[in-house]
């Protein structure tokens, strides 16, 4: 690879770590979330007032022009994201990145929170549904969601009960289409102008079951006031089913969150950094030829904007700076790394490291198996008696990069 290729490759990647959601140390990334989504709360706060005739009349050209900046903001994003996706996505080609961004659900609503906007200029026919595909910008607040792994919670319960979820919906519109067509069996010969066809029933199942009902449509008849009572109690329970899962959802996460601290003996580790000079020992030589004393470590090698987890044939350079770690303090409370001693019952046994749900500023140092260190690699399998050495990305600033 050549230096200017290099370089440039460099740049896309510093460009990929802004773009994305930055650490606290980072504050270049974490200055841009705070520009973009105060962009997204002006741009809705506009879309609102431009609602007022008073506003539209006052403040037109300004809401106009806040509303132009804010959305060439969204399409330079969206293009940076495709320019990076190559980091976003690693392990594929370049074009295989860009198509699975493209494709996903966030690629989706940044897409859609520019292009109808722009679209009227070549289409000019179809300004009016263009115009209502800008409501989908609303949904790049779920952006947020990537910065809080306390938000996280409410998508990780969604994905893991959406099998139970789909089927409850599945039972409901079926509920629906078979109270709907009842009811217009039942009540078309009585109200033929209300009950005219087989949508007038959806409509009135869709207002009992949903709602309290809108009053504007209802059965007259005996048998049909009937069949309402038992449809509504239906309607009720079935409502209340998708309900009930999230509810189980949410309990059963923090369930799990809690027995991870209450089966796992933790432990405190400190460490120091150590910054190779020319003339140091260090320097040339692996990490297994440091020979370090018993209960010392070397938890991380930064080189440059790189983090590197030290396997033993890793070679030290000029420059590195070195993160040794001791053994834990009983006696001392600060934390940087921690030791996690998986016993019996722990949720991450047997699991393998690349399916554990850890935040996204947390990765794993080293795996200690008895006597061995081995790296952690995404397929390496937990096991009993294991001890998981964390480390918080946050505690080293400008991470760009961790390399197995």
């Amino acid at each position: 690879m050549t230096k200017n290729k290099k370089v440039w490759l460099q740049r896309r990647r510093r460009v990929s770590e802004i773009i994305e959601a930055g650490t606290a140390e980072d504050w270049v990334s974490k200055g841009y979330d705070i520009f973009s989504t105060f962009l997204l709360l002006v741009n809705l706060c506009v879309t609102i007032l431009y609602t007022f005739d008073e506003m539209e009349l006052r403040f037109g050209p300004m809401l106009l022009t806040l509303e132009a900046i804010t959305v060439a903001f969204f399409a330079v994003d969206y293009l940076l994201r495709l320019w990076t996706a190559f980091f976003t996505y690693p392990g594929v080609s370049e074009s295989t990145a860009i198509r699975k961004y493209a494709l996903s659900l966030t690629g989706i609503i940044d897409l859609l929170s520019f292009l109808p906007y722009y679209l009227p200029i070549f289409f000019p026919a179809g300004a009016s549904v263009f115009r209502m595909f800008r409501v989908v910008r609303i949904f790049r607040l779920f952006q947020i969601n990537a910065y809080y792994d306390s938000l996280k919670i409410i998508s990780e319960v969604l994905t893991s009960k959406r099998q139970q979820l789909v089927s409850s919906i599945f039972i409901i519109l079926v509920l629906m289409v078979a109270s709907s067509l009842c009811m217009y069996s039942v009540e078309h010969e009585a109200q033929p102008e209300v009950f005219s066809n087989a949508f007038s029933g959806i409509w009135w199942s869709v207002s009992t079951l949903l709602t309290v009902g809108y009053g504007d449509i209802y059965p007259i008849t005996t048998l049909g006031k009937l069949c309402s009572i038992g449809i509504t109690f239906l309607g009720v329970g079935m409502v209340a089913i998708p309900t009930g899962i999230i509810s189980a959802g949410f309990v059963d996460q923090y369930s799990r969150i809690k027995r991870i601290s209450e089966y796992a003996a933790e432990e405190d580790i400190h460490f120091i950094k150590v910054n190779l000079k020319k003339n140091d020992s260090w320097v040339g030589k692996t990490v297994m030829e440091l020979k370090l004393p018993h209960g010392a470590i070397v938890a991380m090698i930064r080189r440059g904007r790189e983090n590197i987890v030290p396997r033993g044939d890793v070679v030290l350079k000029i420059n590195d700076t070195v993160i040794l770690g001791a053994e834990a303090l009983k006696d001392d409370k600060h934390i940087d790394l921690k030791e996690v001693e998986l016993r019996k019952q722990h949720p991450w046994n047997g699991q393998q490291i690349r399916d554990l749900n850890i935040s996204r500023q947390t990765f794993i140092v080293m795996v200690k198996r008895k006597n061995n260190v081995m790296v952690p690699r995404g397929d390496l399998v937990l096991l009993e008696g294991d001890k998981v050495i964390l480390f918080s990305q946050e505690s080293i600033a400008n991470s760009i990069l961790i390399t197995l």
